[in-house]
């Protein structure tokens, strides 16, 4: 195990739910957090802005600096790096959670909907691994986690939302390479799911509403989760697409109840599960 005290990490879509929950984990791990996000005005339905979630890391006594990027344009991502790396030095960890969705059929995927996903969660992801890659070589342990399921080919995740499905698993295709191309490197890349839905506002909004809400596990787990991968040595741990609650559960954590919105009730698998 490696401390994490003086890490930066560089965390996309950090003002709200699982992103924001990953930074105020590492935070209380002395890590600096990159808040790299659109949100610098708070949306009523969906709460949180960049300098929002720079406050509660500082709070807790680390260090933030919270910077508007849209991850569809290359040259955001790279003025945000290089403001990282002005700032804090260094990049040691990369968590590519930024993501869109729209679990629409085929026939109603409109093509600005289809290419949100696609800028977003597949050319985002990349280009955002591919600024922060120069930096993580420079680490001594250098760790991506991307936000993104196992590749199941269960053509049940298919025959329902194609366009998110495809985004979706070629974040996970990008994560898997990157860690076969950087292997040389010790950059160690892998991918983190949950097993169940997340409380978050695309859970509220978009999914299931406050009945699926309870049915759903907080983002603290998916935080703790990546925690536990983030301390493994970079070069022996790599290539995985891991599930949050096997994560702890190989960590000792067995008692997973405190994660449940409604403790004791029923929870909902999440998809690709």
């Amino acid at each position: 195990m490696t401390s994490l005290k003086n890490k930066t990490a560089f965390i996309t879509g950090t003002s709200r739910g699982i992103g924001k929950a990953i930074a105020l984990r590492l935070a209380k791990e002395g890590v600096n957090i990159v808040v790299a996000a659109k949100s610098i005005t708070e949306n009523p339905k969906l709460g949180g802005t960049i300098f929002s979630a720079a406050e509660e890391i500082e709070a807790i006594g680390a260090k933030a600096l919270p910077i508007a990027c849209d991850i569809r344009d290359e040259w955001q991502i790279e003025k945000a790096v290089g403001q990282a790396i002005e700032t804090f030095g260094g990049i040691d960890i990369l968590i590519n959670n930024a993501s869109a969705i729209s679990l629409t059929p085929t026939e109603q995927t409109e093509p600005k909907r289809f290419d949100l996903m696609y800028d977003i969660n597949v050319r985002g992801t990349f280009m955002v691994s591919k600024a922060c890659l120069p930096h993580l070589k420079k680490s001594d342990n250098p760790h991506i986690i991307t936000l993104s399921p196992p590749l199941n080919m269960d053509m049940k995740w298919f025959s329902s939302h194609l366009a998110y499905t495809i985004s979706k698993y070629d974040m996970t295709m990008i994560t898997l390479g990157l860690a076969a191309e950087y292997k040389k490197d010790k950059i160690a890349a892998n991918c983190l799911w949950p097993r169940t839905t997340i409380a978050t506002a695309a859970v509220q909004n978009l999914l299931g509403g406050d009945a699926l809400m309870k049915m759903s596990r907080t983002p603290a787990i998916l935080a703790d989760a990546a925690y536990y991968i983030l301390i493994k040595p970079s070069s022996e741990f790599s290539g995985n697409c891991l599930i949050d609650e096997t994560v702890l559960q190989e960590a000792g954590i067995t008692d997973l109840a405190r994660y449940a919105v409604e403790p004791g009730g029923t929870l909902f698998n999440d998809l690709f599960i």
